[in-house]
């Protein structure tokens, strides 16, 4: 499907989610047989996707909030008419039966385990971004889908946008942009909250103690229970570990780049001092390929040098070319000469075919239906038992430029990683910090005995 008929599918999207899919009984033994573990918002988002686009049957609900089950339980029974089993354990899920398909949409910190376990006892894998919050674990969820012949996506769906694919083809591979010697990638998002955050009962409804798992047992904070953890280190990396995944992993796929040679970070809380978030509010790191700097740069504060017009044009990515620049935000690509000349490309929404009369309403259908590609490509790979196009090991390349983006500031120096040993050469402190301390009882997953 290229862009322009991805653009008039989006009113049919609409529409499908308005009428939800059509009821059927889950114990068809043809379908493949679904697993979710983590049933947040995300999960829900995959679930929704899974089931517009494949014949499968919802078995199983895991999730340490009572209430997110429930919530997922109503959302099923949109699509099926049999209850799947619930589970507060995603040890218990995978000992109850049989899964083709798990989907993890639990926080980054509760990835790898989860995800590890599930292809040992048999599944496919629909995995969410970033794939771990350390270097080891990425390496670790290599190691097993290799080892037991899983296929696993992870969803960073940016790989299934045609949008991408039509702004490649014209303006990377023709030649049109020139040699590019500079990507800059950026959010200007205000993606941090602000001030002191209030300790809080845990709610009856939570297993607080199995949520954090490996994770530092830290005091409850109300904030944590949906999807607002995401400013606490101890279960992630921050902006860049959310946002800056994507966009590190775009560059890489839309360019066929693989591991940088080095990374270095500047950055910090330089602004916010007094909010009880301890992510950074300002990074700018530089991942180096030959004759090539890729950078992130995100800054919470301030205003944004980009005129506010929707959302997802604060988040996104500039090819800096011999002869222009390319930005690519989620929903339109712009193309600027650089000598001069009109500003040309798309928008998605535009009712024009181009960058002028954009209807930002259709935004939500939009990325449907690229979940909705991203699903199909996962679907079909599991058919011919190949590598979709968001395989776990570009995954874990993408997820890891990040989280060493976070090291190096940290450390205060470059570092260049070596995945052939897993180390960072010459830098035993480094080498230490890329597998983060587990809290007993949980042990954390060793690449070479997975």
């Amino acid at each position: 499907m290229n862009r322009r008929t991805f653009v008039s599918s989006l009113a049919a999207a609409g529409a499908a989610v308005a009428t939800g899919s059509r009821l059927f009984s889950a114990d068809s033994k043809a379908r493949p047989r679904v697993g979710i573990i983590g049933c947040g918002w995300y999960g829900g988002v995959n679930l929704e996707a899974l089931a517009r686009n494949g014949e499968v049957s919802f078995v199983s609900l895991c999730d340490v909030n009572e209430h997110s089950i429930r919530k997922t339980l109503k959302a099923v029974a949109r699509h099926q008419t049999m209850a799947p089993r619930t589970f507060a354990d995603y040890r218990e899920m995978l000992a109850s039966g049989e899964h083709d398909i798990v989907i993890v949409a639990t926080p980054d910190h509760w990835h790898a385990l989860p995800a590890i376990a599930a292809m040992k006892a048999g599944a496919d894998l629909y995995l969410e971004k970033p794939v771990s919050v350390d270097v080891i674990e990425g390496e670790a969820l290599v190691a097993a889908a290799r080892k037991y012949g899983r296929v696993v996506q992870v969803n960073t769906q940016r790989r299934s946008n045609p949008l991408y694919l039509e702004a490649r083809d014209r303006y990377i591979r023709s030649g049109r942009l020139g040699k590019i010697g500079l990507v800059e990638t950026y959010s200007y998002l205000a993606d941090r909250p602000t001030g002191i955050i209030p300790d809080a009962p845990v709610p009856a409804h939570l297993d607080y103690d199995l949520w954090t798992g490996p994770a530092p047992l830290t005091p409850f904070k109300a904030m944590k229970e949906e999807k607002e953890w995401r400013p606490f280190m101890e279960y992630g990396n921050g902006i860049i570990g959310n946002l800056g995944v994507h966009m590190v992993d775009q560059v890489r796929w839309l360019l066929g780049l693989g591991w940088p040679e080095s990374i270095r970070s500047t950055g910090g809380i330089y602004v916010d001092k007094d909010s009880s978030s301890n992510i950074s509010d300002t990074l700018r790191s530089v991942f180096h390929y030959p004759d090539l700097d890729v950078s992130w740069e995100h800054r919470t504060w301030g205003g944004s040098p980009i005129p506010e017009r929707h959302w997802s044009d604060q988040w996104g990515a500039r090819f800096i070319g011999k002869n222009g620049t390319l930005n690519l935000t989620m929903l339109e690509y712009a193309f600027t000469p650089a000598g001069g000349g009109p500003r040309e490309g798309v928008h998605m929404l535009s009712r024009t075919g181009n960058l002028e009369n954009v209807d930002f309403s259709r935004d939500g259908q939009a990325y449907i239906e690229t979940e909705n590609r991203h699903v199909l490509d996962f679907m079909q790979a599991r058919e011919s038992r190949s590598r979709p196009i968001s395989d776990i090991e570009e995954g874990h390349i993408s997820s890891a430029c990040c989280e060493l983006g976070n090291l190096s500031q940290q450390l205060g120096r470059p570092l260049a990683y070596d995945p052939r040993t897993r180390t960072v050469p010459g830098d035993p402190e480094a080498t230490r910090l890329l597998a983060r301390p587990y809290r007993a009882p949980w042990v954390h997953p060793d690449p070479s005995n997975v």
